[in-house]
């Protein structure tokens, strides 16, 4: 143990680490210096610190896996539907408030709508010409994949009856034929690209006020899963370049550089000339995100059997955006050239032809450790879950939609049907078939709070302080509960599996001497299980230096 004073000590904690019955932790130029289980203030000096947590858990600091936070930030920032509770007054005040006290706007855009906030379970064009007869207003969903417009908006677009669905997208349609003002995946696109481009300085702010809040709650890295141009935003890699390079990116991020499915194999090159400039201070442009399939809830999700009940023509086992096989040789190329690859599959077909391509990788290359892993797997069929693990590919989990909702009970089960429903969010298979787990939120789409995650992981319910936990059971009735995961094997997936995602294993993810000094002290003792989603973080470390502090 080394013979100077510590900078910070914390002592009278619960400390879930390496050292079971740990109480203390001494921390010394950024790097934790000591663990023990009696206090370790008599290694205090003059200068130390010391902060008394009062029985309080201290965890690592969490690595959100998956997250947006540019999109995050800029609905922060704009008219932001996401905290609202589900009630279309409440979304009609809160739009026509916003467009109210910006009067000089062409454009209302906003961000966070809930399908199930609407009768039927979609928004429609009626509901903003109402409010916004004049100008055009286009709102993305919470989930990202779906944008909600008004009349105006798609005459800007020259959106009518005649127009073609495009490629990976739909335009959502009356029984007349007319646009609904719904438009999936890449249809949104058509009114998007049309928004005013947002400034740089917009794009720093957001990101810093993302990256505000993700401190908040005791993130201390993540990966973000689209650094490219996508939803009306502007590529963020620029941004994060300048924040790194001037000191002002606090968190430890890794970048998935955007996989254009339009583009192919010529992309390449130039995916390997941005990880060349992607790497400054604290940021890694060191991953490519591809998109496999969209969601089930559209029926874009790319499932093995059609869909059951009601679905949208043309899509009645859903959408595989690249060609199975066209996405194993992208797969073999990526990893031969060293790329960790982060995938978006949520459909059990879409998990297949994922796990088949790193498949074809893995048998194809010298053994790279690239780390590739799957995000979302709503779906899994029982006969790829093993695959997980004898692949080594990294289940990249959002568990926080592993619960009975309203919109999961009322439109998404019926689509998958019965037989379906064992295997919904299998995390507890994945797990026993010794898979490897990475959690992240999925922010904006969901609340970025890891305790919530945690909690719904470990009980296979909404919890109580979510809002958006909505529906009759969501809080008693739990989500085929076999699949649910014990506490201590979710805190680890949001702390050691995600930082082994991001290939910061070495550094963080434990509370161990030697390892850098991210941390997470909360306000309450959680590793008995109770009050885990009513717990907040007091105080956030990032190599030993304060990001938050709530105490």
């Amino acid at each position: 143990m080394s013979t100077s004073h510590p900078d910070l000590v914390i002592v009278n904690a619960e400390v879930f680490s390496a050292a079971p019955g740990a109480t203390s932790v001494a921390i010394s130029g950024g790097r934790i210096q000591a663990v023990g289980r009696a206090p370790l203030d008599e290694l205090a000096g003059p200068r130390t610190e010391v902060v008394d947590a009062r029985g309080a858990t201290l965890l690592p600091g969490f690595t959100d896996a998956h997250v947006h936070p540019l999109a995050a930030g800029v609905q922060l920032l704009t008219c932001d539907l996401s905290r609202l509770p589900h009630s279309p007054e409440r979304y009609r005040a809160a739009i026509r408030a916003y467009a109210e006290d910006h009067p000089g706007l062409e454009w209302i855009s906003g961000n966070g709508w809930f399908g199930d906030t609407f009768p039927g379970g979609l928004p429609h064009r009626d509901f903003l010409d109402e409010i916004l007869p004049d100008r055009p207003a286009v709102f993305v969903s919470h989930d990202g994949h779906g944008v909600w417009a008004n009349s105006r908006a798609l005459e800007r677009a020259g959106i009518g009856e005649q127009t073609p669905d495009p490629p990976n997208g739909r335009i959502n349609r009356d029984p007349d034929g007319r646009p609904t003002g719904v438009l999936v995946e890449r249809a949104g696109d058509l009114i998007t690209s049309l928004l005013p481009p947002i400034t740089a300085e917009f794009a720093e702010a957001a990101l810093l006020a993302a990256q505000r809040h993700l401190h908040s709650m005791g993130v201390t890295g993540w990966q973000d899963a689209c650094v490219g141009s996508l939803w009306g935003l502007p590529d963020p890699l620029p941004t994060y370049l300048k924040l790194a390079g001037e000191g002002r990116l606090t968190a430890r991020v890794a970048g998935a550089l955007w996989w254009s499915a339009e583009d192919g194999l010529g992309q390449l090159d130039s995916l390997e000339e941005r990880r060349a400039a992607g790497t400054v201070g604290r940021f890694r442009a060191t991953t490519v995100k591809i998109m496999q399939d969209g969601v089930c809830e559209n029926c874009t999700g790319a499932m093995l059997e059609p869909y059951a009940g009601n679905f949208h023509h043309g899509t009645e086992s859903g959408l595989s955006f690249i060609d199975p096989e066209q996405l194993k040789r992208i797969c073999v190329e990526l990893d031969r050239r060293r790329f960790q690859i982060h995938m978006h599959a949520v459909g059990d077909r879409a998990v297949r032809e994922c796990l088949d391509a790193l498949e074809a990788a893995r048998a194809a290359g010298p053994g790279h450790d690239n780390r590739h892993q799957i995000a979302h797997v709503d779906v899994v069929s029982p006969d790829d879950v093993p695959r997980f693990a004898e692949l080594g590919v990294i289940a990249n989990i959002q568990a926080l939609w592993a619960r009975r909702d309203r919109e999961i009970v009322e439109r998404k089960l019926p689509l998958l049907g019965p037989h379906r429903e064992p295997h919904h969010f299998p995390f507890g298979a994945l797990h026993r078939a010794g898979a490897r787990l990475a959690m992240g939120s999925d922010w904006p789409v969901t609340d970025p709070n890891p305790l919530w995650a945690i909690y719904t992981a470990a009980t296979r319910l909404g919890p109580p302080e979510d809002p958006h936990a909505v529906g009759e059971g969501v809080l008693s009735e739990p989500l085929e509960p076999v699949q649910a995961i014990d506490l201590r094997v979710a805190l680890a997936a949001y702390t050691a599996g995600s930082a082994y995602a991001n290939h910061a294993d070495g550094e963080t993810g434990v509370i161990a001497p030697g390892m850098l000094a991210d941390l997470a002290l909360l306000d309450r003792p959680i590793l008995s299980g109770e009050q885990v989603s009513a717990a907040k973080t007091v105080l956030t470390l990032v190599g030993g230096e304060e990001v938050h502090r709530d105490i």
